[in-house]
Order: C-alpha cells, then sequence, then structure tokens
C-alpha cells in the first residue's frame, strides 16, 4: 500500500492517536495527520512515529481534511480518524475496488457486513434521513452519507475542490463525487467504538448546518 496515504485530522486526540498509529505501523502507507497549531498534546503525543505532521492553518474538521488532501503526493488517499473508531483491515480491500472498478469508496455501516458500536438512536435516524435526502435529490445511491471513511483517487479528491470546513464536509464529498461524473462505490464497514473522549459532532447543532448545506448543494446544482 505505498502508493496509499491516509489523511488523519486530529485535535485533542492525545490519547488515542498514538494506539492507531502503532495499528498501522506495519500496513506500508503513509500516515499523514493533520494537528491545530495549538493543540501541543497531541503532537507531542505522535512525534515520534512513522507520520508527516502538518499544522492546520485555518478550523474545523472538514478544513483539516482539505488541508491534509493538499499535501498528499501518492496516487491514493482515505480520511481516517484518529479516534480509533476506523478498523484498518478495511483498507486492502477498499484499495482493491479503488484501483479495478471505482473512483471513490464510501465505507457503510448501514449495508450487509456493516455496523457501528458508537451510533445512538438519535444519530442512526439522523444518519439514514440524510442519507434518504441526498439519495432522493442527488441519485447517489450510497447508503451512508455521514461516514467519511472514504478512499480515493488523489487526483480525483483535488479535482473536487471541497469547500466546507466543518462536518457539512461529508455531504458535499460525495455529492459533488456525483456531480463531477466520478465512479463510487459502498463498502460495508463496522464503525468501532472510539478508544477514548466525546463525540465532537453536535447532534442538532451539525444535522441543522448539514441539512442546509444540502438544499444549498441541490439550489446550486454544484
Amino acid at each position: 500500500m505505498k502508493e496509499l496515504t491516509l489523511v488523519i485530522p486530529a485535535k485533542f486526540e492525545s490519547s488515542s492517536l498514538p494506539k492507531v498509529l502503532k495499528e498501522l505501523e506495519n500496513l506500508g502507507l503513509k500516515k499523514l495527520v493533520v494537528i491545530p497549531k495549538y493543540d501541543y498534546e497531541t503532537k507531542k503525543a505522535v512525534e515520534n512515529f512513522n507520520c508527516q505532521i502538518i499544522y492546520q492553518s485555518g478550523e474545523g474538521f472538514g478544513n483539516a481534511i482539505i488541508e491534509g488532501i493538499n499535501q498528499v503526493q501518492t496516487k491514493y488517499l482515505c480520511i481516517f480518524n484518529a479516534d480509533g473508531s476506523f478498523d484498518p483491515k478495511y483498507l486492502n480491500e477498499m484499495l482493491t475496488l479503488l484501483i479495478s472498478k471505482s473512483d471513490f469508496v464510501f465505507n457503510s455501516r448501514y449495508i450487509k457486513g456493516g455496523g457501528s458500536d458508537d451510533d445512538t438512536i438519535l444519530t442512526y435516524v439522523g444518519n439514514l434521513f440524510f442519507t434518504k435526502l441526498c439519495n432522493i435529490l442527488f441519485k447517489l445511491n450510497i447508503s451512508d452519507v455521514l461516514f467519511t471513511y472514504v478512499m480515493g483517487k488523489s487526483e480525483a479528491f483535488k479535482e473536487l475542490k471541497l469547500k466546507s470546513t466543518d462536518f457539512t464536509f461529508c455531504v458535499e464529498l460525495p455529492v459533488k463525487a456525483k456531480f463531477r461524473g466520478f465512479r463510487i462505490l459502498s463498502n460495508p464497514s463496522y464503525e468501532r467504538t472510539r478508544i477514548s473522549g466525546k463525540k465532537k459532532v453536535n447532534e442538532f447543532k451539525d444535522g441543522f448546518l448539514i441539512l442546509i448545506s444540502i438544499f444549498r448543494l441541490f439550489i446550486k446544482k454544484i
């Protein structure tokens, strides 16, 4: 997997990220960790690992991923969480699908073989609602629009010119990929319990922002 880079946004993940990097160290891939300038603890916790660290110049989850994408030099990249919830055992399967028949592979918790230890009733219902809405409005034909365990060709990611700096990034990515005519596949994945820390998504606030983002994308037609 030497042509694969994991883009890992990490904000206050000093207790989990070292364990994540340890789990990844024998896979022969590149790790690009994006850390806010003020998060000294996370930087100190991982500075001795074999990974590239860049400091985020802006703010927000989406911004961190976008800044990471812009630094990738390998042929393929994958968004990868720093909290331990993404299982690396899916990476090889995703890469095989990507090379053989797709431009983007979106992992899904809601197809056979997938699942989640992290979902609550509220997030489960919200995810299904937003996924259904996006499939109706944009004909996406994916089953988990809010899950960012996504792998794609680096050139394709960069061609999308993504702009969302917050959690609405998760909607902008598949919608723009669809409207740019890229090939999209879904792949089952089980979301593990995070190693430590609290979920950074605010179900109500971020849910409202995601809803606004969906309708804004629909009106603009990308």
